[in-house]
């Protein structure tokens, strides 16, 4: 049987066997102490403590893995540093890609920007980048994300509502107005691989129209079916199976043409924050990895020049070591399936480079203050598991956009962690802890074996056409409420410790008046004023590509340079490959 007929569960457990490990542990003092701790667990250890020793903790999003009440060797006998842990930016990279880590390159402190009209939302990118914010993350408003014009009648209501509106080029020129295309990195939250296909190749038209040559640009896009396809709460869906071929036909025209570009972030957060555990979270969007970089050697490319690029979007939670623990698990189960299943040579293409944001569906609106605290250990537990740039939820944010108050807020929640507290200065501090090293090798494990669940289900895209990956998110969700509303999981001043006093006012973001009403007026003068000889013909060439299957993204590009709105793409794509319907809404 040959690597492609088997699993990676089956391919890694058949290289891990054949490699020797020397245990860090004496056999001699491990069974001294396994005497010893007997004789504890007798004398010193309460019977009713003895009886419960795991205890599974009760947090929002939490992974239902039981913890020992004390650890020891005796929890992970077998530890072996050189194959668990190793040395920073060696592998099996456990303790960070990167030998200095922070000492070397800071964390990017990114904080997502987007409401309003792109002039507002413009406003606030600079003001973000004058108090320290060393990198961009632009959120675009619901219309945009689920690729409709803010003049259709779907939009209604919604245009520059939780996000920036953005309809064409022009609209691109607007949100980056003063703003150094080849000075900055962005992160352009496109969500899915449809969106990609139109965004992206407005922000490249805009570079053109700069003057500023693509190898310039340096940033990321979504990017990710499992958004589309899995969390997406759209009216109009096409086919996992072209959903997932544009996901790679954006990956290869930014490989080709953008080449500092990080051409897809496997997304993580969405689809825990939609509710699922921190297990599955990682496991479909390694599974959505395997399957990327299948499908692009199949195609003809050298893995090693594809997979330097990738990039993973997590979302840490409450409970403090399992987030800790997970971005280690992760990182080090990402350079096995890389050196084993896909034969990388380059180090780099070994690597799990991640961005991760704090957990918004852990705030609450009960004395929102409370929620400065939560976010504040999320990011903590974030930087000491090697994340590589980092947002923090403002504590207003289970209201609506955060204002500009809270934003900063949350920026200067990074700027403490990263100057006054020295976490950064030791690499991995929590390495080689009883506990931290064993729930690591644990939750690796657990996420392999989910992993190994998608793939004998017939992999990422048969799972998601199946309704299995569906099935899963509903049924954790719903147990997850149902433990909340019991009580099982307690949130501080939600169901725990409530207060019977009022909470005193916050400032909450009143959204810019007029912005759909403008957005309205500029696309009818925009249709006035292009060509529309030539954006009929861009439109029907790149209808012609969908449906003959050859990469779509030249014909996008060309589509934005003659100033096509995103609602005109979306409905070629409609066209040219259908509408589906998810299993969760049969």
């Amino acid at each position: 049987m040959n690597d492609k007929e088997r699993t990676t569960k089956e391919i890694l457990t058949e290289k891990s066997s054949d490699r020797k490990r020397t245990p860090l542990y004496n056999p001699a003092a491990l069974e001294i102490l396994r005497k010893e701790f007997a004789g504890w667990m007798q004398s010193a250890v309460r019977e009713k403590d003895r009886k419960a020793w795991f205890k599974t903790p009760r947090t929002v999003l939490g992974s239902d893995i039981p913890r020992e009440m004390l650890y020891t060797p005796l929890s992970h006998p077998d530890f072996d540093y050189r194959e668990d842990l190793g040395n920073s930016g060696q592998e099996p990279f456990t303790r960070g890609i990167h030998a200095n880590m922070y000492r070397g390159r800071e964390f990017t402190m990114r904080q997502l920007t987007g409401f309003g009209s792109p002039e507002d939302t413009n406003e606030r990118i600079k003001f973000m980048l004058d108090h320290g914010a060393t990198g961009l993350n632009i959120l675009f408003d619901i219309p945009t994300i689920q690729m409709y014009d803010s003049d259709d009648p779907l939009s209604q209501g919604q245009v520059g509502m939780s996000g920036v509106c953005v309809d064409s080029v022009d609209d691109m020129d607007l949100l980056f107005q003063d703003i150094r295309l080849d000075e900055i990195t962005a992160s352009i939250v496109t969500h899915y691989p449809s969106n990609t296909a139109i965004l992206f190749p407005m922000f490249l038209a805009l570079a053109e129209q700069r003057g500023i040559p693509w190898e310039k640009l340096r940033g990321s896009v979504q990017n990710d079916t499992s958004l589309e396809e899995l969390i997406r709460s759209g009216a109009e869906f096409i086919a996992p199976r072209d959903c997932f071929r544009i996901q790679c036909d954006n990956i290869e025209f930014i490989r080709k043409n953008v080449p500092q570009w990080n051409f897809i972030t496997l997304n993580g957060y969405n689809l825990r924050e939609f509710g699922t555990s921190g297990i599955t979270e990682m496991a479909v969007a390694v599974a959505n990895g395997i399957a990327t970089l299948a499908e692009m050697v199949r195609r003809g490319y050298d893995v090693d020049s594809v997979a330097d690029r990738l990039s993973f979007f997590w979302s840490p939670a409450s409970d403090f070591f399992e987030e800790v623990a997970r971005l280690r698990a992760v990182r080090r189960l990402w350079y096995k399936i890389m050196k084993h299943r896909f034969q990388a040579k380059s180090p780099r293409s070994m690597w799990m480079r991640c961005h991760v944001q704090t957990s918004g569906v852990s705030l609450v609106q009960q004395e929102p203050l409370n929620n400065v605290i939560r976010a504040a250990y999320h990011a903590l537990s974030a930087v000491l598991g090697g994340a590589q740039s980092l947002h923090v939820d403002s504590y207003d944010e289970a209201y609506s956009v955060p204002t500009e108050e809270a934003a900063l807020l949350s920026l200067r929640t990074q700027q403490i962690l990263q100057e006054e507290t020295g976490i950064i200065d030791v690499v991995d501090p929590l390495g080689g802890s009883y506990y931290i090293e064993t729930l690591t090798s644990d939750i690796e494990k657990r996420i392999l074996d989910e992993v190994d669940e998608i793939e004998r289900a017939g992999g990422y895209v048969s799972a998601i056409e199946s309704g299995q990956l569906h099935r899963k998110i509903s049924s954790y969700f719903y147990n997850q409420q149902k433990e909340i509303e019991r009580g099982d999981i307690k949130i501080v001043a939600y169901n725990k410790y409530k207060s019977e006093a009022a909470p005193p006012p916050i400032n909450v973001f009143r959204y810019p008046e007029g912005v759909e009403e403008r957005q309205r007026e500029k696309l009818a003068r925009l249709r006035l004023s292009r060509n529309n000889e030539r954006v009929g013909v861009a439109l029907a060439e790149l209808r012609e590509a969908c449906k003959k299957g050859v990469n779509i993204l030249p014909y996008s590009v060309a589509c934005a340079r003659v100033r096509c709105t995103e609602g005109e793409l979306f409905k070629v794509f409609k066209e040219a490959f259908g509408l589906w319907k998810p299993p969760a809404l049969w």
